[in-house]
């Protein structure tokens, strides 16, 4: 026992705690010995010191033990302690070390723009006093500014040895969250601890929730239409698997031509997921120039750049617990696709200007108009990100084989402008539905949007006829019609259009070609068709 005690009071003198005064418990070694089935000097083998300070009455454990207890504490993350006393910093960072994620100390307020750069502490123990002098408390008021100007966010805990009301106040004024007397109780510092640690993780969580707010009011300001039509098979096909993927969490890959709905498929998955009632944010991948990617997708810091001028969350860290919808991936540049890949294997980012990585846990929903197997085949797009986007492929197909859903959705678009222009209009007559059916739709439901639109705006009368529908043909669709003049070849497109627009029924696809339903089976039979 007598060389035990010997052994802790050469490290008493080694550390410098003489001038704290500490008291030496033995009891704190067989404490930790039973916990190991150990000896007593066996297990001092393991420990720096353990020791009771005066004032704070906290044993101090080995670190094994150590380990072991700060699974069942409350932690109080980062924490950065900045004085010009060594004994202090020491007995902090011992006292300190089971509670905390990890610990940093600095002797001079030199180093905090280091540490608040570089560390980024959740909370900061400042000392008031430095070489200025030894009682103002102004050199810690000056470094109170310079924190808050890095972090406005940020929770700083004043300690000095000359406390008083006046001094208190002023610090509460000032931005400080708390003020600890030297020497400090043990119960108050850890409860002072605790509430700054719920007032940051709190202050992160409405910072958080603020850039979700701006986000998704932007993303909703340019929402799209949600309501889905559509009878045909095709269509069918796409509700029942978007019904099947209802408790999946897949990533989901759109597919489909320019205005065929892909963004609004997108957001019926989105209601029909796990994720539903978490963040939805959209990114347009084609309209973003390459040099703000970055910005947009992972955030930055501030001072990243030149217009940097506070931190700001990118779409990833937004989207977290939710989802996030990629849209035009097909027109990203390789480097990019390589930043995206590194993103969505590792699960982590880091804002632009910042070296700490921030976790994410998004469900990706990518969409594009491009051929992205011919893309990878060509070298343009990357097949390791192909495979991790690809989970789940859906197919949107164009308007003109969708048959019937045509007259469905200009009915409902015909309904919804006629309100919005105030005019008395109940349908289209006969004519104006085959106009419509017998067209192509290069822009698929958003040109036949936007042609309703303009007809309601033009029409008069209670119907709308023929010729208030005005289609201008594409010059490929010009250039392909040039192309075609053999009789035959032209008959057997006219045919095949026709019954698939009519799903097969022959006698709605002799209407659309203007024959008896007689010739029409005579052609198909003539056609092999």
């Amino acid at each position: 026992m007598f060389s035990l005690l010997y052994k802790v009071q050469i490290l008493c003198h080694k550390y410098k705690l003489l001038y704290y005064k500490c008291l030496l418990w033995f009891e704190a070694f067989q404490t930790c010995a039973v916990a190991h089935k150990n000896s007593a000097i066996m297990h001092a083998q393991h420990m720096d010191i353990i020791l009771i300070f005066a004032r704070t009455r906290d044993v101090g454990l080995c670190r094994p033990c150590l380990h072991e207890k700060k699974t069942d504490m409350e932690q109080f993350g980062k924490i950065l302690i900045v004085d010009d006393n060594e004994d202090v910093l020491f007995a902090l960072n011992l006292l300190l070390e089971p509670y905390a994620e990890k610990i940093k100390v600095a002797v001079t307020p030199d180093r905090i723009e280091h540490f608040m750069t570089t560390f980024r502490p959740d909370i900061i123990l400042l000392d008031m006093n430095f070489s200025r002098d030894a009682i103002s408390g102004q050199e810690g008021f000056d470094s109170l500014k310079q924190i808050l100007s890095i972090d406005p966010q940020a929770v700083v805990i004043f300690m000095t040895a000359y406390a008083d009301t006046d001094k208190a106040v002023r610090a509460i004024k000032a931005g400080a969250t708390d003020f600890i007397p030297k020497p400090w109780e043990k119960e108050k510092l850890l409860a002072t601890l605790s509430s700054g640690m719920k007032l940051r993780r709190s202050r992160t969580e409405i910072n958080l929730l603020k850039e979700q707010v701006e986000v998704l009011s932007n993303a909703t300001a340019g929402g799209s239409e949600e309501i889905i039509i559509g009878d045909s098979p095709v269509m069918q096909q796409v509700f029942s698997t978007v019904e099947k993927l209802r408790d999946a969490d897949a990533n989901i890959l759109i597919l489909g031509e320019n205005g065929t709905g892909k963004d609004v498929i997108a957001r019926m998955l989105y209601r029909n997921s796990p994720r539903y009632g978490k963040p939805f944010v959209t990114i347009d991948l084609g309209s973003i120039p390459e040099q703000l990617f970055e910005s947009e997708l992972f955030g930055y810091e501030k001072g990243a750049f030149t217009d940097a001028r506070k931190a700001k969350a990118g779409r990833m860290e937004v989207a977290t617990g939710g989802t996030l919808f990629l849209d035009e991936i097909g027109n990203l540049s390789l480097p990019m696709q390589a930043k995206l890949l590194t993103a969505i294997e590792k699960r982590c980012i880091s804002r632009l200007g910042s070296t700490q990585a921030t976790p994410i846990d998004v469900r990706l929903i990518c969409a594009t108009n491009a051929d992205i197997r011919r893309l990878v085949d060509e070298g343009d797009f990357r097949q390791d990100l192909l495979y991790r986007i690809n989970t789940i492929e859906l197919h949107i197909p164009p308007l003109r084989e969708r048959g019937n859903d045509i007259l469905l959705l200009a009915e409902y678009f015909l309904q919804r402008y006629a309100r919005k222009y105030q005019k008395e209009m109940r349908g289209l007559t006969r004519e104006a539905k085959n106009k419509l059916l017998k067209y192509a739709w290069p822009g698929n439901v958003r040109e036949l949007q936007h042609t309703v639109e303009r007809a309601v705006i033009l029409g008069d009368g209670s119907l709308l006829r023929p010729e208030n529908f005005m289609f201008q043909a594409s010059v490929s669709r010009q250039k392909k019609e040039e192309e075609v003049l053999n009789l035959e070849q032209l008959e057997r497109q006219a045919v095949e259009r026709a019954m698939r627009l009519s799903e097969g029924n022959v006698t709605r696809a002799a209407e659309y070609l203007g024959i008896t339903r007689f010739a029409l089976y005579r052609k198909l039979e003539k056609l092999g068709l």
